[in-house]
């Protein structure tokens, strides 16, 4: 923090000199040079309080110093940024504020300081304030790509999704760039979120017109499919649950796990458990993974007895080794065993839930969260779409 300070507020105290000494040159009509004015020893004295930890005092100076010297709002900029990455968002707030009242301010340099005090204000959790400030920059259209940015974290902090999508699709509009497929999957997840609301509330067609809406923007999204196949077996429309949740196996294979519990009740409805069990086989050689192998494990148990059950989760751990596999597989041999065997394997079962409870089933592809539950939402870089079923030594999940 002492490195990036020393770095940061001389060069920036520089650069504003530095400017306003080309500006007053380039207005001179004379061809005499204006003299070289050293950077006055507040700044210095500003620092020194900084480094001793006495950031009353070094405000003090550097907002004195703001009032004395108008060469000096890049500094001052910066130095609010850097109270604010160091937590004192206080006194960020206090050096942008008294910026932005500074009357000999360019517009620009006003815009900038709107924008600085906009970030103090979402950092310190004044969301209504900051919100104020991002809008009057988009309406002044001064730095719009990043006030509608900052917008659009604001309303998803709210679960304000309306004005979330409104603010995106100005953000695209604003941006120009490739990057319409990503904000548009961003745009589809927020209707998913309405989606959610609607079904919340038991307002079925409300949910099924947000849904629609989010695929429209994103025919790739899993979210949507998964929630229109919950919301068809809530209506006891199973064939309609079936087609969606087959969906997601061309839109992300990654999540077809997590369509194989809600098919399997669907298939059931309509008394096509063996047409499941086909599939799964399918998913199996396609995809490999653990859930698959447990739902046809189950149905072999059922159909055709735990001794067929047993044999094909031996030849499935053989050739695919798997904690949850091998849970599975002791809890089908204990009611088989002896007594004197049984005290063994609940051993085994003992040890396999233990190494179970932490295990996670989810993992963000940019950051590295790890979870038990699936986020759209990373809770960690806030990011969409980043977290997917692990795929390891266990398999899909």
């Amino acid at each position: 923090m002492d490195i990036l300070l020393w770095l940061l507020l001389p060069i920036a105290a520089f650069s504003g000199w530095l400017t306003a000494k080309k500006n007053q040159k380039s207005r001179s009509m004379s061809t005499i040079e204006p003299p070289q004015r050293p950077l006055p020893a507040d700044y210095f004295k500003g620092i020194n309080y900084l480094l001793n930890e006495q950031s009353d005092k070094a405000l003090d100076t550097f907002i004195r110093l703001l009032d004395d010297e108008q060469d000096s709002v890049e500094t001052h900029l910066a130095l609010g940024a850097f109270f604010r990455r160091r937590g004192e968002v206080n006194r960020a707030i206090q050096i942008h504020q008294h910026l932005t009242l500074n009357q000999q301010l360019s517009t620009e340099q006003r815009h900038l300081a709107l924008l600085a005090l906009g970030q103090d204000y979402q950092h310190a959790g004044l969301l209504d304030r900051a919100e104020a400030l991002f809008s009057e920059l988009i309406k002044a259209q001064a730095h719009q790509v990043f006030a509608c940015q900052q917008l659009r974290a604001i309303y998803e902090q709210e679960h304000d999704w309306d004005k979330a999508i409104a603010t995106t699709q100005r953000l695209m509009q604003s941006q120009k760039q490739d990057n319409a497929a990503e904000l548009n999957a961003i745009i589809a997840h927020y209707y998913c979120e309405l989606a959610e609301q609607a079904c919340y509330q038991k307002d079925d067609a409300t949910s099924s017109t947000m849904l629609q809406k989010a695929l429209a923007n994103d025919a790739t999204c899993v979210r949507a499919s998964l929630i229109e196949g919950n919301l068809a077996l809530r209506q006891g429309e199973a064939l309609q649950a079936i087609k969606a949740f087959r969906r997601v196996e061309h839109q992300n294979a990654r999540y077809v796990s997590e369509t194989l519990q809600p098919l399997q009740q669907a298939y059931q409805q309509v008394e096509k458990t063996a047409e499941f069990a086909d599939y799964l086989r399918w998913v199996l050689s396609h995809y490999g993974g653990i859930t698959p192998l447990l739902l046809l494990s189950e149905h072999i148990q059922h159909s055709e007895g735990k001794d067929v059950a047993i044999e094909e989760m031996v030849q499935h751990l053989q050739q695919q080794p798997s904690l949850k596999g091998l849970h599975h597989f002791v809890e089908l041999c204990l009611s088989k065993q002896a007594a004197d065997e049984e005290n063994k394997l609940h051993l085994c079962k003992t040890v396999t839930e233990q190494l179970l409870i932490n295990k996670r089933a989810y993992l963000c592809h940019e950051c590295g969260f790890s979870s038990q539950t699936l986020y759209w939402l990373c809770p960690s870089c806030k990011q969409w779409n980043t977290i997917e079923p692990i795929q390891g030594m266990d398999g899909m999940v």
